[in-house]
């Protein structure tokens, strides 16, 4: 890991060269997440070194950048220029919310507040951000019928679930390797099909959507698509999540 005296000498490029050699490991993320979102933070991360910021600074111009963006969905028409602002909001604060761990890490390594409010944020976002959805489908959008507005309703749902379980997954795996004295599990690499096979989960997806907002049937059919996809997943990874916890419990516990 480089230390902050040795990033504070050799500048902005060196520094997003430690970046990447000290990328952390993933398990198939999404493919905007990896690919664009990723490396977009770590110039960030670099930036805001230079800049002397610290990593809570970073989430809180992270935070104000999503929630603007959220804010001006649920308030403004669906136009075109709606739909590019929200976009750009959250691609900026998706950016800056993964600048911010890795900036922790450059800095010699984050803290458990630091952690904690990231959690938090990450928590609201993906709720509000579909709630403000539901506000401007009432709003703004000519239904074809009331059920409609179940769907923003619904992803809600499966995107809190789906954030809860796996910090959940983790943080329970992490306790029970600490009681046995056990070491972290090995990093797997990430492949190009583990990382398609969590599209309907990318973030990065979601933000893009928001460009169709100004032909408001395409963007509610492709969001749709996109929630049920969602749903789906989230189905198929709480079975792996269950089967987790039963082994971690041992083969006794498991009835």
């Amino acid at each position: 890991m480089m230390t902050a005296e040795a990033a504070e000498a050799t500048g902005f490029v060196a520094a997003l060269d430690q970046l990447r050699s000290a990328q952390k490991g993933s398990k198939g993320a999404p493919p905007y997440s990896l690919y664009v979102n990723r490396p977009l933070g770590r110039y960030l991360a670099a930036a805001a070194y230079q800049l002397g910021m610290t990593p809570n600074q970073v989430t809180a111009v992270s935070a104000l950048f999503t929630f603007s963006a959220i804010a001006e969905l649920a308030i403004f028409k669906p136009t075109l220029w709606t739909g590019l602002l929200v976009c750009l909001g959250l691609v900026l604060g998706y950016a800056l919310d993964s600048a911010d761990g890795q900036l922790a890490r450059l800095r010699g390594g984050g803290s458990t507040v630091g952690e904690w409010l990231d959690h938090i944020i990450d928590s609201a976002k993906v709720s509000v951000l579909h709630l403000a959805v539901l506000i401007t489908a009432f709003r703004h959008f000519d239904l074809p019928g009331e059920a409609w507005l179940l769907v923003p309703i619904g992803f809600t749902l499966v995107s809190a679930v789906h954030f809860f379980g796996m910090i959940l997954s983790e943080q329970l795996a992490r306790v029970h390797r600490a009681k046995l004295g056990l070491p972290a599990p090995a990093k797997v690499a990430t492949t190009p099909l583990r990382s398609l096979l969590k599209l309907p989960t990318d973030y990065g997806v979601l933000c893009a959507l928001f460009l169709l907002l100004a032909v408001p049937t395409l963007f509610l059919w492709v969001y749709t698509a996109l929630a049920v996809a969602s749903a789906g997943y989230l189905l198929l990874v709480l079975v792996k999540w269950y089967r987790d916890m039963v082994a971690l419990d041992g083969p006794r516990r498991a009835a």
